[in-house]
């Protein structure tokens, strides 16, 4: 156990320092701070030493320097288990800092602020801050650092039922927090400052970093390790897992489609994923109605599906998905009454997932990785043009609207056939966009009659209009820019057909 005499403050984020700083005092630590600390600690009624006392030498340069000097630095640094370096405090007389609290200038903030100067940047640049904190976590095995407010509660409870000392496990995980906090501080400098003779979003250095949340069983394949990375609270991989067996590598894959697609609608929607791609969505007046459309599309491949929900789920909602066969269940919330439905089923991972879309899509080849912006296009209707001699009937636009949003989601070759507010047959992933229609045409239940169709991208031939057109399509949504879109947008007039250019393309690969 480490003994905790005395102490060295010197915080930027100052929530619950009083009261950290009280308690420390109560257990007869002594304080030692700088500037604002100081200040507020005095204010507080806690007694305090200044940090230019304890050196003999002021603060200056703006506060520049003020705790780079031997006399804290060694006091930090010096190894209690090795004489000579007690014996060279003693000789300089210097005193021991068995602990250290400091959190770093705001510079992300700062950088957050539209229009801040280069100036301003630099200015926020902590050195002081990031060379104590080193310090002491060099000296672990002596010293406990202290980089977050959110530690005060639990260091000062192990040091009431110590009697004023911490263990050499606790001084270990503070030591590697705050060697990850001045490994963070850091890149956010170096990118920041990078970026800014290269602005756009795409960083000139790609520095993916993210937080081990959980070990999975295993990858794609039982054969493969994996774990899962990200930020607790944010997305599918920060969700709330509020029942059921362990989460797979499939299962998160899975749920982060079905909420990326659900989250297109504004209106009660539901997404059944097989396999990364929709094998029923629809939107409608309420969720349980929306749940009972999607599987309506393709009710055998739903079997073993995730689901994902874009409002709470309800009551009656629970009961419709209870009937299925369901891996996992993405949603923003639960009613108490579906919990207690869903719940019935053991093995069901039933998420509840906060807002978060990543600016960047980040994917791994040998030798890199490839980054590119979020896919965030919203349909414009007055930006798309109307190419054959029909145009959409109201009802058409409605249905092609909604082909269009979850043709985004599909992997491409992409092909969706649609009514207003509900999938009706969905091809993924063919080699040539024909197939892709007649798969879509195939995996259809419902009647295809005086459906849409959605397609990713654009038709090079007329043979996959001429056969969506053969199984009842009656409008076409794609980009158009083909060399050949004359012969398509002719097979369309042809046979009747409307069709629009939206002039966006989305491929997913």
């Amino acid at each position: 156990m480490a003994p905790i005499r005395t102490a060295l403050l010197s915080v930027t984020d100052k929530t619950g320092i009083t009261d950290f700083a009280r308690e420390l005092s109560s257990l007869g630590v002594q304080l030692i701070s700088t500037g604002g600390t100081a200040r507020i600690l005095r204010d507080a009624g806690i007694a305090v030493r200044d940090v230019s006392e304890v050196t003999g030498f002021p603060e200056m340069l703006d506060g520049r320097v003020k705790t780079m000097h031997p006399k804290v630095t060694g006091g930090i640094l010096a190894m209690r288990s090795k004489p000579e370096h007690m014996q060279a405090l003693a000789e300089h007389d210097l005193q021991p800092i068995d602990m250290v609290v400091v959190n770093l200038y705001a510079f992300e903030a700062v950088a957050a602020k539209a229009g801040a100067t280069l100036a301003e940047l630099i200015e926020n640049i902590d050195i002081g801050g990031p060379t104590m904190i080193r310090s002491a976590a060099k000296n672990y095995q002596d010293v406990a650092v202290v980089v977050s407010p959110a530690d005060y509660p639990a260091i000062l409870a192990e040091m009431r039922q110590s009697g004023g000392a911490l263990s050499a496990g606790t001084l270990w995980n503070l030591a590697r927090k705050a060697f990850r906090a001045t490994a963070d501080y850091d890149r956010v400098i170096s990118a920041h400052l990078a970026q800014l003779d290269h602005p756009g979003p795409l960083p000139v250095v790609l520095d993916v970093r993210a937080t081990k949340l959980m070990d999975l069983r295993y990858g794609e394949n039982p054969h493969q390790s994996a774990a899962l990375y990200g930020q607790a609270g944010k997305g599918v991989a920060g969700a709330e897992q509020l029942h059921g067996k362990e989460l797979s590598y499939n299962n998160l894959v899975d749920l982060d489609a079905c909420w990326q697609l659900v989250n297109e609608f504004a209106r009660p929607a539901a997404a059944i994923i097989k396999h990364t791609n929709p094998c029923g969505c629809a939107e409608q007046s309420s969720l349980a109605e929306s749940y009972r459309k999607a599987l309506e599309c393709d009710p055998v491949s739903a079997f073993g599906g995730v689901i994902g929900f874009n409002r709470v789920v309800d009551e009656e909602t629970a009961r419709e998905v209870a009937k299925l066969f369901v891996e996992a269940i993405a949603a923003p919330d639960y009613e108490p009454a579906a919990l207690e439905v869903l719940k019935a089923k053991k093995n069901l991972r039933l998420m509840r997932v906060a807002a978060g879309i990543e600016p960047l899509v980040i994917k791994s080849i040998s030798g890199g990785f490839l980054a590119q912006t979020a896919d965030t296009h919203v349909l414009d209707r007055s930006a798309t043009q109307v190419k054959t001699r029909r145009a959409p009937s109201g009802e058409e636009w409605e249905a092609l609207e909604f082909a269009w949003k979850i043709a985004k989601h599909v992997k491409s070759n992409a092909i969706v056939f649609a009514r207003a507010g509900q999938a009706v047959g969905v091809g993924a992933g063919q080699m040539s966009r024909v197939d892709s229609v007649k798969l879509a045409a195939m995996k259809a239940v419902l009647p295809l009659a005086g459906t849409v169709v959605g397609s990713d991208a654009f038709f090079p031939f007329p043979d996959g209009v001429e056969e969506a057109a053969r199984h009842g399509a009656t409008a076409v949504i794609q980009p158009g820019g083909s060399v050949r879109d004359d012969l398509v947008i002719e097979a369309a007039d042809r046979l009747g057909l409307a069709m629009i250019f939206t002039g966006v393309r989305h491929f997913r690969h």
